[in-house]
């Protein structure tokens, strides 16, 4: 796995601890990228899992100066922790940090500062018991950040609980650098079911607190209101770190473009079609979908008549079966660190917040 060794002993040496799971992993993976960039003389341990290590350990686009270190499988595995997410967020919660001291112990060089997940509120206290600095990633919007931040004023404002079927058409137009915003349009945290992870979610804003630095996955010019009410709410410098997207380097990418052999079916496909009309369907990292609604969803998506790209992370019968040629199904595998850019093909449909596209389900 490589740990950085004593001949390293001079360069500042990063930690780097992800929340188990790939919408947290592949941001946390990504910035460390970024920052070895910019700063190759930069030493940086990448801690995993020894699952998620078996996922991405052979990823061959990983800088030099970026190693991995494991701790033991302590939690339920990434495979099937959509079956129990309350018990999976306790187990993160309560069952990695030991792993984690006794590794901090192991390593030959001693760490400079810690980047940590937002939602691991634990590595928090760690640094601050060993007297390491601690950087919080959050992984979501500063927009997402703020509603968590400011949580009482929807109580006080009688906005929490509430059942959507009833008010979820009501705005919420106090919360600081927030514009006027639908209930309904709040993270599905506040409601539903949602509601079994609420407490997690808001002891880890509240922690962020007391690490030294936030760091924000976001642009300051996308989310300005938001961001300079946190600057003066937060006790701590907080910066944006723009998205956590793959870094390419400018070789990469004209290598991508002037070569066909490089460019998978899929980009051509959405490149030959016209700007706007391609809808982009993911069924996310680990929801659970049962298979009477797969096929509704399915059918829906034919019925509609609107040509899509449908990235699935199991079975692609189901959909390539319906797909003819008005779409395209890619099988995305647990192992993919990076996604390809198809995001940056103009095809893309990009709706509006307000617009609703049809679908007719049978």
């Amino acid at each position: 796995m490589g740990a950085p060794g004593t001949e390293s002993a001079n360069a500042l040496h990063v930690l780097a601890m992800p929340y188990p799971g790939r919408g947290h992993v592949n941001p946390m993976m990504n910035l460390c990228k970024l920052i070895s960039v910019r700063k190759p003389d930069i030493l940086i341990t990448f801690v995993v899992t020894e699952e998620w290590h078996g996922f991405i350990g052979s990823d061959t686009r990983k800088p030099a100066n970026i190693c991995f270190a494991t701790i033991p499988n302590c939690i339920p595995s990434e495979l099937g922790r959509a079956k129990d997410i309350p018990g999976f967020l306790e187990a993160v919660a309560t069952k990695m940090e030991a792993p984690f001291e006794q590794l901090l112990d192991r390593l030959e060089l001693p760490v400079d500062v810690i980047i940590a997940d937002t939602y691991l509120d634990w590595v928090v206290l760690v640094g601050n018991r060993r007297n390491i600095p601690v950087a919080s990633l959050w992984t979501m919007s500063a927009t997402v950040f703020s509603v968590f931040h400011h949580f009482e004023l929807l109580k006080q404002n009688g906005h929490f609980p509430v059942e959507l079927s009833e008010r979820g058409e009501e705005r919420v137009d106090y919360i600081p650098g927030i514009p006027p915003t639908r209930l309904v349009d709040f993270p599905t945290v506040f409601h539903g079911t949602g509601r079994q992870t609420h407490p997690r979610a808001l002891d880890s804003v509240s922690m962020a607190s007391k690490a030294q630095y936030l760091l924000l996955t976001s642009v300051y010019e996308l989310e300005a209101q938001a961001i300079d009410a946190l600057k003066v709410k937060l006790p701590l410098p907080l910066y944006t770190v723009g998205p956590p997207i793959p870094y390419l380097d400018p070789k990469d990418n004209s290598s991508v473009i002037s070569s066909n052999h490089d460019i998978p079916d899929y980009i051509e496909w959405l490149n030959s079609q016209r700007k706007g009309s391609v809808l982009y369907v993911s069924m996310g990292s680990f929801l659970s979908f049962s298979s009477s609604q797969l096929n509704e969803i399915v059918v829906g998506v034919h019925n509609s008549g609107v040509r899509f790209l449908w990235v699935s992370r199991g079975e692609t019968t189901l959909f390539k079966d319906d797909c003819g040629d008005m779409g395209q199904v890619q099988l995305r595998r647990v192992d993919h660190l990076t996604p390809t850019l198809i995001l940056s093909s103009g095809a893309f449909h990009k709706a509006r917040p307000d617009e609703q596209i049809d679908f007719e389900f049978k």
